[in-house]
C-alpha cells in the first residue's frame, strides 16, 4: 500500500542522508545584483560561512515554429551560499527561491526552528508577494550494511508498490542492472509528491569521485504545495507537507526494515 495510518516514529538509525526544504517566489532582482548584507547580519551567527556562485541557466530556445527561431541565453544568477561552521547546515538564496538543507537531520522540530529565523529575515527585508511552491524533500538512502541486513533481499524491506520485477519471486534481485520507481500523485487540492524509489550505487562528490560498491535503496520523497500561498501561511504550508511525509514513508517500509532502524 501507498499509505500508512501509523503513527509518527522516531528511528534512531533512520535512513534520512539530506533534508532541504525550497520556497520559491516571484523574482526579486535587487537579491541579484546587490550583495544580501543586511540578511546575512540577521543570519550571521547561525550561518557565519559565506560564499557566493554565479550560475548561468540553460538556454532558452524562442520563436519555435517561425521563421526565426533563436536561442537566448539568460543572464547569470547570483547563488548565495550561507553555511553553519561545521558544514552540515546550508542556506541558500537566489532572486527566485530561499532553501535550507542539512545532511545531519535533527528531527522536523529542530529543522523548522532552525528555518525560522532565516525565513522571518528574508520576509522582512525583502517582503516577497508570496510564495509560489512550497517544497519539502527528503532523500532517504538505506544501508543494509549499516543495519545489520547484509543478506535480506530488498523484497522483505520495501513494499511492493516501490519493488517493480523485484518484488516478482522469479526474478532474483542482482539479475536486474537497473529498476526503479517514479511517480507522481496528489495528496490533497494544493499538495503532489513525487517519489522515485530503487536501488543504486551513490557516488562520492569531490576531486576524484568514486561509485560506492553497495547497492543502497534510495527512497527519494519530494512533497510540494503550489498556488500563491501568502507569507504568514509559509509554516503552516510547511507543516502540511511534513504531515504527508510520514503515512507516505511508513506504507513504504516493512516491519522488518522498521526494527532494523530501531536497533532491534
Amino acid at each position: 500500500m501507498l499509505f500508512s495510518d501509523r503513527s509518527r516514529t522516531i528511528y534512531p538509525n533512520a535512513p534520512v542522508h539530506e533534508v532541504i526544504c525550497q520556497l520559491r517566489f516571484p523574482t526579486i532582482l535587487s537579491i541579484n545584483t546587490v550583495e544580501p548584507a543586511a540578511f546575512q547580519e540577521a543570519i550571521r551567527e547561525e550561518f557565519p560561512r559565506y560564499a557566493c556562485k554565479q550560475e548561468t541557466p540553460a538556454p532558452k530556445v524562442t520563436g519555435l515554429g517561425s521563421a526565426t527561431p533563436r536561442v537566448e541565453q539568460p543572464s547569470p544568477t547570483a547563488n548565495y551560499h550561507f553555511l553553519s561552521a561545521d558544514g552540515m547546515w546550508k542556506l541558500n538564496l537566489t532572486r527566485d527561491f530561499i532553501a535550507l538543507s542539512t545532511l545531519r537531520y535533527p528531527g522536523w522540530e529542530a529543522f523548522a526552528r532552525q528555518l525560522d529565523k532565516p525565513l522571518a529575515a528574508f520576509i522582512q527585508l525583502y517582503k516577497p508577494a508570496y510564495f509560489q511552491r512550497v517544497g519539502l524533500r527528503y532523500v532517504n538512502i538505506v544501508s543494509r550494511a549499516k543495519l545489520g541486513l547484509d543478506d535480506t533481499p530488498w523484497a522483505e524491506l520495501f513494499a511492493p508498490a516501490y519493488l517493480g520485477p523485484m518484488a516478482e519471486a522469479d526474478v532474483a534481485e542482482e539479475r536486474l542492472i537497473h529498476c526503479g520507481c517514479d511517480l507522481q500523485l496528489k495528496l490533497d487540492s494544493s499538495c503532489v509528491a513525487k517519489i522515485h524509489a530503487g536501488p543504486g550505487r551513490i557516488q562520492t562528490k569531490g576531486a576524484n569521485p568514486q561509485q560506492d560498491p553497495e547497492p543502497k535503496f534510495i527512497f527519494d520523497l519530494d512533497l510540494s504545495m503550489g498556488g500563491n500561498v501568502s507569507c504568514t501561511m509559509a509554516a503552516a504550508a510547511l507543516e502540511t507537507l511534513h504531515g504527508h511525509s510520514t503515512p507516505i514513508f511508513e506504507g513504504a517500509v516493512t516491519d522488518r526494515l522498521r526494527d532494523a532502524m530501531r536497533g532491534l
